[in-house]
């Protein structure tokens, strides 16, 4: 049985579709990504933790959902918008379907729209909150319910995604142990890092520096994640203490902004973000160009990195000339916008992992 559902913007702005996930109401910051391929990557990226997800790719749940390709334990979105939805899937070793999927996690969504349209006006207006609803189709009712829905600028998220208590990957027995802060990590983040012989504890978003310094690490690692990087005080304070003790630390996307607030270099809410699997990046430091997966709505700024005395320039988004990777001018630190972790996405990009690692054995960067 088929049901209609709403979806209404910020700007009043509505698109009325087909229901799919569960039947419900959700409310969110809507963007868009533009990846032909890894949709339930994307939707378990704890980075995408209240939005609402456009895939601009217009046919999704043609290949179901397997277990192994997840980036956390559920999916973090506040709902779906889908051209073309599809009930049937075709890979074999599927454990479900997309729909089944999404019901079982409570997804709400909307499909059957002219996503083309949509995009195109989120990238002429600019982010913004939605609504989604499959169970309420009163329009005034839905726009009053998305004036309750918060705007991301300002929001700390990373406490609510976070792991509760710290644990273990990787062998015990490896000579280099890295420390991991769970700001909304990916898996396969911690999974580039073990696949190099680096035994990792991943620690909770609020724990403080003295408690993680005495796991007695090699390094640090400051990860993804969701919401406003200027609302972390407590992670930006870590930080700084990470960078007085001179030992190594990479950070990837959220902790990329952190690295550069703890370095008294801001950060600013972009138009409407980064989100794809194709964001050419050029490295400043090789003059080599990388195509990379992006998910970033936050951006580093600019004009103070450049002006900035402790750190450098290492990286460009070539598509807007915003930053995409800084170091430490005198220090042992360096981080990316982007993810080169990937899950989805290019793998041009892997070498940083391997930087850290040498960086961590006393090697130059």
């Amino acid at each position: 049985m088929s049901y209609t559902a709403l979806l209404i913007l910020q700007d009043g702005t509505v698109f009325k579709g087909n229901a799919i996930g569960k039947i419900g109401t959700s409310g969110g910051e809507i963007c868009f990504n533009t990846g032909m391929t890894g949709y339930q990557e994307i939707y378990t990226d704890p980075s995408y933790y209240g939005q609402i997800i456009v895939n601009t790719t217009p046919h999704i749940g043609n290949y179901g959902v397997i277990d192994e390709e997840t980036e956390s334990d559920a999916p973090k979105i506040a709902g779906i918008v889908i051209n073309a939805f599809s009930e049937v899937h075709s890979r074999v070793d599927a454990t479900a379907s997309l729909q089944k999927y999404l019901e079982q996690h409570g997804v709400v969504g909307i499909s059957g729209i002219d996503t083309r349209r949509l995009v195109r006006h989120i990238r002429s207006v600019g982010a913004m909150n939605a609504i989604i609803s499959s169970e309420i189709l009163d329009e005034a009712v839905l726009k009053e319910k998305l004036r309750d829905v918060p705007d991301m600028a300002g929001l700390e998220l990373s406490s609510i995604v976070t792991t509760k208590q710290a644990y273990d990957v990787g062998d015990p027995n490896s000579d280099i142990k890295v420390a991991c802060m769970d700001f909304g990590i990916k898996k396969n983040i911690l999974r580039s890092l073990t696949e190099r012989g680096v035994f990792c504890r991943v620690f909770p978003a609020r724990t403080t520096f003295d408690e993680v310094k005495q796991w007695n690490p090699d390094a640090y690692f400051l990860s993804n994640g969701p919401g406003d990087p200027a609302t972390m005080d407590y992670a930006i304070e870590t930080t700084k203490q990470m960078l007085a003790s001179d030992k190594p630390l990479f950070g990837i996307c959220l902790g990329h902004q952190l690295l550069a607030r703890a370095n008294g270099i801001g950060t600013s809410k972009m138009h409407h973000g980064h989100r794809g699997l194709n964001h050419p990046v050029k490295n400043m430091l090789t003059g080599l160009g990388e195509i990379t997966s992006q998910n970033h709505g936050f951006e580093v700024n600019r004009e103070e990195v450049e002006k900035s005395d402790l750190v450098d320039l290492t990286h460009i988004h070539l598509n807007d000339g915003t930053v995409a990777g800084i170091r430490l001018k005198n220090g042992k630190a360096f981080s990316v916008q982007y993810h080169p972790e990937s899950s989805p996405g290019p793998h041009d990009s892997r070498y940083l992992f391997d930087d850290f690692i040498n960086l961590i054995k006393n090697k130059n960067l």
